[in-house]
């Protein structure tokens, strides 16, 4: 099981030496979000100033950008860190596709979803193979590709997708056609191996691949000391008040929870979510354990249901540089 990092939400500066101190610590990934910054821009610097680290988006707002800047941004840093990228798209929610990205919402998600891949991927064989770029769907149509704006073939052409989702559409997706898929922070082990890892398998069927196929990243909120848990009582309550994730809420019997939480976000009360999130719903979607416990509660947790696991929390050089340290030896021992 492989321990990853995120970048924190940080301006430029200060990449290069969390992404020297990452590689250092020895984790497998370093993660780029879109949050407070695009995450494509980091990750050059990543490249730049490591030699072995993966690092990869997790991820990028695939709905706020056509498939031809998402392809020309990966390819050029697959060629720059000698094929070290993982590309990691979402699709967002419609609220923030239409009103913080200026973008329109399609009728069907997931079919809009599944043609972008595609087109980016036709756009990377182009290059690769010099074929000429005929990609046409309901939403794209991709037929102009002269060699002035053609970056040509790299070493490291194929570029690993991970897509990003909570409900079961987006999960049969990625089983059907990508290379990984990140679970959103928000989860439980009983949501990821009776809703998300079935719908995965039922993708991959489809294709004729098995779950060995793809890799499963995981997100993992964790409380390792008492000053943590109403952080991640607020984000677990932030999460949960999204109507489009209520079905991981109701798989475990708090549907109205979910509602209630709703109402509070319509009417600005953040700081009154963390108090609907019981002991019983923190340990369902944290994991709860002293700091020199926390490997051993990672592996019998999620073992058997993710590959990758990142931590909810800040790794900011400096910071618990000794925890990080530690726990990534942990993770690498049998």
């Amino acid at each position: 099981m492989k321990l990853d990092a995120n970048l924190p939400p940080t301006p430029l500066g200060p990449v290069p030496a969390i992404a020297e101190l990452a590689e250092d610590i020895g984790f497998d990934a370093l993660w780029a979000s879109e949050t407070q910054h695009d995450p494509f821009l980091p990750l050059a610097l990543v490249a730049e100033h490591t030699s072995h680290i993966r690092f990869g988006t997790a991820i990028a707002v695939a709905f706020g950008r056509s498939p031809t800047t998402i392809a020309y941004s990966s390819w050029d840093l697959a060629e720059a860190s000698s094929g070290r990228l993982i590309l990691g798209l979402g699709t967002q929610v419609r609220a923030h596709i239409e009103r913080r990205f200026g973008m329109p919402w399609p009728e069907s998600p997931v079919g809009r979803f599944r043609e972008l891949i595609g087109a980016v991927r036709a756009l990377w064989h182009c290059w690769q193979n010099g074929e000429r770029l005929n990609y046409r769907s309901d939403h794209y149509k991709l037929t102009l590709m002269s060699p002035f704006f053609n970056p040509g073939p790299i070493k490291h052409p194929d570029i690993p997708i991970y897509l990003a989702g909570v409900n079961t559409g987006l999960c049969r997706l990625a089983g059907e056609i990508a290379d990984g898929f990140h679970v959103h922070p928000y989860h439980s082990p009983q949501y990821l191996a009776e809703v998300i890892r079935p719908a995965i398998a039922e993708g991959a069927e489809r294709s004729g691949r098995s779950m060995d196929a793809l890799s499963i990243a995981a997100p993992v909120f964790v409380v390792t000391e008492p000053g943590e848990r109403d952080f991640i009582r607020a984000q677990i309550g932030f999460y949960a008040s999204t109507p489009t994730y209520r079905p991981v809420m109701a798989h475990h019997g708090w549907g109205e929870t979910a509602d209630q939480l709703l109402e509070l976000s319509k009417r600005g009360g953040w700081m009154e979510m963390h108090n609907l999130i019981t002991d019983d719903m923190l340990e369902t979607f944290a994991v709860v354990a002293p700091a020199e416990e926390l490997a051993g509660a990672l592996k019998e947790r999620y073992q058997g249901l993710a590959d990758r696991l990142t931590l909810y929390l800040p790794f900011i050089p400096g910071d618990r540089d000794d925890f990080w340290r530690q726990l990534a030896a942990e993770m690498k021992e049998a």
